[in-house]
């Protein structure tokens, strides 16, 4: 008997999955199916990216749908349209086997118009990204009153995406009678706010500890030079001469570049990031799942839904804003039992985030050498050679051409011809790390500044004691603006903090933040330099440093005197505006 139907599934699904190749339910799948088929609790569930949650959470909810009925009966949220398309896909492989059960996908970037259509038609179950599920429940083409079923899958994701209000409009249209099922890789305490906010008695299901790395994953550390960072991952690859994985990068724009830096030095490589089209991000996918591509470079967004086993590496060529977040990227590699590795390139100043890490994951990274030239030339040839001595040669084709070709070379030895022959498939490797010096870790701690020209530093008079993090701090300005911007480095503080944005959109923002108000305070926002050196006295005086300002008796702040820091004081002009605006 197949083990899913003894957790109390029909033939029909557990033919389908015996047809995809499901063979065993994973730890996760065996706790959450009965719990979710023979209860009607909320369930708060955690499980490691890869560990067959979308099965755990859809199987269930499959077995129950009524098919006599064309209302939409479940909702799935995922924080991106590539996780939600996966997540629809697998439904539907799942489910092939059940006559008059729907599954429609609705995600922004594709016509709003079709998706009204497919609704329309009746949908038992509806997969979504929380934007587009919201814009269709306002068109009153997505109703959402006799919902059964409520899933929040990658719900910290979501929240470090700043979907928390959308993720807040969805479910106060949902009816309270429903089961709410919230499926997390890490339970930071936003997403333990909303188990608290909209689930009753919730039952917690674990498939590992909260937060913990998967066992199946090695974790390795670079500390370089700054300046260092991309021949680090150039040397990284080169040493790794079967790898097949992703390099995780902070932003649309810096993905691009490390992508075409890496496409120019001769490798095959791809993108994958939000300035794509759907159609765009969909060849990528089918290129790099079959093998076309050896390494895809992604943003954490970008990269959700990407459901490929054979992963063998994971680098991050910059960490994450939100440590949590390391878990999913390395949590793409080592799945279904494989073994991974991931990888980190970290200058001098993050070995505090590191560290950090280290906690979450209940982990030690393994600090290693940077790849010296010899290293990888040696491991080039040992690959070259390799071949060479397992090359079957068909002799009937040579036979005739060997006297010419033992004419031609018999006044060379054999170490000779060894040599050229060498020389000739690597002479451009050779050269290349014959002029190229060994990176060496520099012991010296580096003030970095931000590489990227096309971002503008500013400083927001916001921080922890006003309960700010990045995820708020990102939902802030994309609601403030009504837009989405590509936003950079974000650095949060006791009493205000710094974020990195577009500054093709520096203008917009300063004015789109004229006036704005949080919890009854006045928001300043306002241009800064990239940071300097960290103060003793720790952010009061930082705050001296970076800006010259005091701060006053309601909270915001002022014009100061000039400082050593190089900050200038502001105009007569421009303290005289800010007063009238404060009046």
């Amino acid at each position: 008997m197949s083990k899913f139907k003894q957790l109390g599934l029909s033939k029909e699904i557990t033919d389908a999955l015996e047809k995809i190749g499901y063979e065993n339910p994973t730890e996760i799948q065996e706790k959450a199916i009965p719990a979710i088929l023979n209860g009607k609790n909320d369930i708060k569930a955690f499980a490691q990216t890869g560990t067959g949650k979308t099965a755990a959470f859809s199987l269930p909810i499959i077995e129950q749908i009524d098919t006599e009925s064309k209302q939409t009966q479940a909702i799935i949220l995922s924080p991106t349209r590539e996780l939600a398309l996966q997540i629809a896909k697998n439904i539907q492989e799942f489910s092939k086997n059940i006559k008059g059960l729907k599954t429609v996908c609705v995600y922004g970037g594709s016509s709003i118009d079709n998706q009204m259509r497919d609704l329309k038609k009746g949908a038992q179950i509806v997969v979504g990204t929380p934007g587009r599920t919201v814009d269709l429940i306002k068109r009153r083409a997505l109703k959402l009153n006799n919902i059964k079923w409520v899933v929040l899958d990658e719900a910290d994701e979501m929240l470090n995406m700043g979907f928390k209000e959308d993720l807040d409009k969805i479910l106060e249209v949902t009816p309270n009678e429903k089961q709410t099922l919230l499926f997390s890789a890490t339970f930071p305490k936003e997403v333990e706010a909303i188990a608290r906010n909209y689930m009753n008695n919730p039952v917690e299901l674990s498939a590992g500890k909260k937060n913990i790395g998967a066992d199946t994953v090695e974790h390795e550390l670079y500390v370089i030079p700054e300046r260092q960072r991309y021949a680090t991952l150039k040397r990284i690859v080169d040493m790794n001469i079967d790898m097949y994985g992703i390099i995780f990068c902070r932003t649309r724009r810096e993905t691009q570049e490390i992508s075409d830096k890496l496409i120019q030095d001769g490798y095959t490589v791809d993108s994958l990031h939000g300035d794509l089209s759907q159609a765009q991000r969909d060849m990528v996918m089918r290129k790099f799942r079959s093998k076309k591509i050896q390494i895809l470079v992604a943003t954490d967004v970008a990269a959700r839904g990407i459901d490929v086993n054979e992963l063998t590496h994971v680098i991050n060529h910059r960490l994450p804003d939100q440590i949590e977040s390391y878990t999913h990227r390395s949590g793409r590699t080592g799945r279904a039992g494989s073994k991974g590795i991931s990888v980190v390139i970290a200058n001098g100043k993050e070995q505090g985030k590191v560290r950090q890490i280290e906690r979450i994951i209940n982990k030690k990274f393994v600090e290693k050498e940077v790849p010296s030239g010899k290293d990888i030339v040696n491991a080039k040839l040992d690959q070259y050679v390799a071949k060479i001595k397992n090359l079957n040669v068909d002799s009937s084709k040579m036979d005739e051409h060997l006297e010419n070709i033992t004419t031609q070379l018999k006044k060379l030895t054999k170490d000779e011809l060894i040599k050229r022959f060498v020389y000739n498939e690597f002479e451009s490797l050779l050269n290349y790390y014959n002029k190229e010096g060994d990176i060496q870790r520099d012991q010296k701690r580096e003030h970095t500044r931000s590489n990227n020209e096309n971002m503008q530093r500013f400083f927001v008079n916001l921080g922890r004691m006003d309960e700010l993090n990045p995820a708020r701090m990102i939902g802030m300005i994309n609601d403030t603006l009504d837009k989405k911007v590509e936003i950079g480095q974000i650095e949060i503080l006791k009493s205000f903090s710094f974020f990195e944005a577009d500054k093709n959109y520096t203008d917009e923002i300063l004015a789109a933040f004229e006036g704005v108000t949080r919890r009854g305070r006045r928001v300043s926002v306002e241009k800064t330099e990239q940071q300097k050196s960290k103060s003793r006295n720790g952010d009061r005086g930082r705050d001296r440093k970076r800006s010259g300002r005091k701060r006053s008796s309601d909270g915001n702040y002022n014009s100061g005197r000039d400082n050593k820091g190089g900050f200038k004081r502001r105009t007569e002009k421009s303290t005289r505006k800010r007063k009238r605006r404060d009046s």
